[in-house]
């Protein structure tokens, strides 16, 4: 894509077809939440205007609308009524029985289950959605059509692909979305596959596997993000990549999109045009890269969406015609709604229409202006673009997600120059994989910076405190956030405006940064030790006497949490980390301590149940070059200013591999490492996720659990012994537990037992990150709150 192809800004475009592709939007909205009636309705009246526009002689635009109005509601009313009246919705209302032979219309979809406890997080089942062909209901064979959902087992599923028939039963239940679809079924078991894939899913299936095979090369963050980037193949992705990309605002990298297909057809623009191929050839070369890119991310609805929008950004940025190219994304709506008009509630089409608009209205103007300020093309462009995609898809983000982030502009505009190398390469890596394997690993090597690039962004977008604001959610939500948008833009126009603008936003920044992103009193002077708010989960951080070094003890869940926080804590050095056992809950956020911290070592009790969790604690340990070490009981570790005892476990790990034991977790929780840590704070008792169990055992031994603060075992549960608590006699118990989690904790039994214990006490779901300060008495400090005094 040349830079003069989007810096030469036209004084006008062409918005002769906006209205028409609006009403044809809201005719389609219409006929999905209201009813096939009102839609009809609507489209008499659209006939009727365009009818009396055209015989008084009145513009060919308000003919134009009328009549958009009435073809989109003959269609969508004729798909609603069909879907209303279908056979199959009154059994799905009774959650009827029934056998379903349908066609697939994209991949199995994985819903992953979160990890806890000993359960490792994986996906257990699959979303398909697929095209009715044939039903058998109360012994009652239907021949008929429609769109499915189904809710099925992963196993048996995954690996199926679009094109494919299958015959599956299972219960039937109502749809509960205004989109078309007929039914959703409930699928048990793996289904009877009645076809083979096409030879065209099968050679995208050869290049997409011969992808991820050679992206192996990498190491595993970047090597699972490539093919991700590439296809929208996250299946390698790991997790952690996953969870920062989302909280850095970069979630769209990993979805086809049109940016994809503008990319790879826009380099094949400019290398014809360096080659001086005539016009006629380059559009041919381009369209059938376009072809080719759709055959390897296979032609789902989803990618022919982003094929017609990257179409229409192509025509806004490469060729240069840019007041064709508002008509042509006007036409494109109207088409993709009349073919599929499901599409006009979905979030995807609607980000993927605001998008491009944003790159035809917006982009030019502003890289213009960004160079009349003295910025060198290219990287005008490079920031005006993602600039202009996030400013107007934001609205729609926030009603969706509740959030608005306010980082996402910035790790754009730093992900912006690797996006289309790794793109580029990546696709050709999937073409030589077929052709010469070795070749394709060559290619991923050069992918390999840039990929590596956009992993570091994610995290650093990922690490930034508070980086994400809480928003109303819902149309509301969207919409107030749509008229700040468009107030500020409009206010951008005028010079005073733009002053006023500039005021609002620098008193805002005045508020905003000092309450969010600079708590007051955080982090606490002198803090002894802080128990992180990593939601359902532990992660405690305690201090040395060297300023920016600390112990860790256990991770969470996540790694965005905990890297959050000791990044809030100002740390940058861990003497140890400590996972007291091999739960998700603890280690699950490992990497994102390790990640950009000096580490000297990674400590595991005896326990070595479950086995993948060792194996992620082990892989995460050697890619950040950390050893890991054993800790027993009678061991004392000492650092400035900090001492540690390790009190238990007294009793032998469970044997590896009894899946019994693994699946209870009772065993593994009773083999935690228990610690006493001796601070200027006083004595803090770390107790992991000891139960019944193991609390008799130290109490048995008479091990001296005094101690002035205690972390709360297992999360406040209720298999804590009102014995075990009392030989502790904690003046302080903090509970690492995540807000409205499923398990009941705390327990109110055990706070009560606490209270009378005359503890105070605190829950990082209620007062987040807890610091204890020892200096010059005992206090506690919640993140944003006054010191508390025990």
């Amino acid at each position: 894509m040349t830079a003069d192809a989007v810096a030469a800004a036209p004084a006008r475009h062409d918005l002769r077809l906006v209205p028409a592709a609006l009403v044809g939007w809201a005719v389609v909205l219409s006929g999905l939440y209201l009813g096939w009636s009102v839609t009809a309705a609507l489209g008499a009246a659209g006939l009727l205007v365009a009818a009396a526009a055209a015989l008084c002689g009145r513009s060919a635009a308000v003919v134009s609308v009328g009549g958009v109005a009435a073809a989109v509601a003959l269609v969508v009313s004729t798909q609603a009524w069909q879907v209303q009246h279908h056979p199959m919705r009154a059994a799905a209302q009774r959650g009827s029985a029934a056998t379903l032979v349908v066609q697939l219309r994209d991949d199995p979809r994985a819903v992953s289950a979160p990890g806890y406890g000993g359960r490792q997080p994986q996906v257990q089942q699959v979303v398909v959605h697929a095209e009715l062909e044939a039903a058998t209901m109360a012994g009652q064979p239907w021949r008929t059509g429609g769109r499915v959902v189904v809710l099925a087992p992963a196993q048996g599923w995954t690996g199926l692909l679009p094109g494919q028939r299958v015959r599956t039963s299972g219960l039937l239940a109502a749809a509960n979305r205004p989109d078309l679809t007929v039914a959703v079924l409930r699928a048990r078991g793996a289904p009877e596959v009645l076809s083979t894939p096409t030879a065209v899913q099968r050679v995208a299936e050869r290049m997409r596997s011969g992808l991820r095979l050679a992206a192996r090369a990498l190491d595993p963050e970047p090597a699972g993000l490539l093919p991700a980037l590439v296809v929208g193949d996250t299946s390698a992705m790991v997790p952690t990549v996953e969870a920062e990309f989302r909280l850095a605002g970069l979630t769209h990298l990993i979805a086809v999109s049109g940016t994809n297909v503008a990319i790879l057809c826009g380099v094949v623009l400019g290398l014809a045009r360096f080659s001086r191929l005539g016009p006629r050839t380059a559009v041919m070369l381009a369209g059938l890269t376009l072809v080719g890119f759709v055959v390897l991310c296979r032609p789902s609805p989803s990618v022919l969406r982003a094929a017609v929008m990257g179409a229409v950004m192509l025509l806004a940025l490469v060729l240069g015609r840019r007041r064709s190219a508002v008509p042509a994304l006007c036409a494109a709506v109207l088409v993709l709604l009349l073919v599929d008009p499901s599409l006009g509630n979905d979030p995807g089409f609607t980000l993927s229409v605001l998008a491009t608009a944003a790159l035809v209205l917006l982009a030019p103007g502003w890289s213009a202006a960004l160079r009349r300020h003295g910025v060198p093309p290219g990287i005008a462009e490079a920031l005006a673009v993602p600039a202009a995609a996030h400013v107007i898809t934001a609205p729609v983000v926030a009603g969706l997600s509740g959030q608005v982030s306010l980082v996402a502009i910035l790790t754009n505009l730093l992900a912006a120059p690797a996006v289309a190398p790794a793109t580029v390469l990546g696709v050709l890596a999937a073409v030589l994989a077929v052709l010469h394997p070795r070749a394709a690993v060559v290619v991923v090597h050069l992918a390999g910076p840039a990929v590596s690039w956009l992993v570091g962004v994610g995290h650093q977008g990922a690490a930034v405190p508070d980086g994400v604001l809480r928003w109303p959610d819902g149309v509301f939500g969207a919409l107030l956030l749509a008229l700040i948008v468009a107030v500020v833009l409009l206010a951008t126009r005028a010079h005073r405006l733009r002053v006023l603008a500039a005021a609002g936003l620098v008193g805002a920044l005045l508020v905003l940064v000092p309450t969010r992103f600079v708590s007051p009193g955080w982090p606490a002077t002198g803090w002894a030790m802080v128990a992180c708010d990593v939601g359902q989960g532990d992660a405690v951080v305690l201090a040395t006497a060297e300023p920016g070094r600390a112990i860790l003890v256990d991770t969470g869940p996540d790694p965005g949490p905990v890297s959050a926080c000791l990044d809030r804590l100002g740390v940058r050095r861990l003497a140890l980390v400590v996972l007291s056992h091999l739960h998700a809950d603890h280690i699950g956020g490992l990497v994102g301590a390790l990640r950009g911290r000096v580490v000297s070592a990674v400590a595991l009790g005896p326990g070595r149940s479950p086995p993948w969790a060792l194996a992620e604690v082990l892989r995460a340990a050697a890619v950040a070059h950390v050893p890991v070490v054993a800790l027993t009981a009678g061991q004392r570790l000492s650092w400035p200013g900090l001492g540690l005892d390790v009190l238990a476990p007294l009793r032998d790990p469970p044997p590896v591999g009894d899946h019994q034991v693994e699946a209870d977790g009772t065993a593994v929780n009773n083999t935690s490492v228990v610690l006493r840590a001796s601070t200027p704070a006083g004595r803090v008792l770390l107790t992991g996720d000891v139960e019944l169990d193991a609390q008799a055992d130290l109490l048995v031994t008479r091990t001296d659990l005094r101690a002035d603060v205690l972390k709360v075992p297992h999360h406040g549960s209720r298999y804590n012994a009102e014995e075990f608590l009392a030989a502790v006699r904690p003046r302080v118990a903090i509970v690492s537990v995540g807000a409205h989690n499923r398990y009941g904790h705390p327990s109110q039994h055990v706070l009560d037992a606490l209270a009378q214990e005359g503890a105070s006490v605190l829950r990082t779901d209620l007062n987040g990150d807890i610091a204890v300060v020892g200096s010059p008495r005992l206090q506690v400090v919640a993140r944003g709150n006054a010191l508390r005094r025990p």
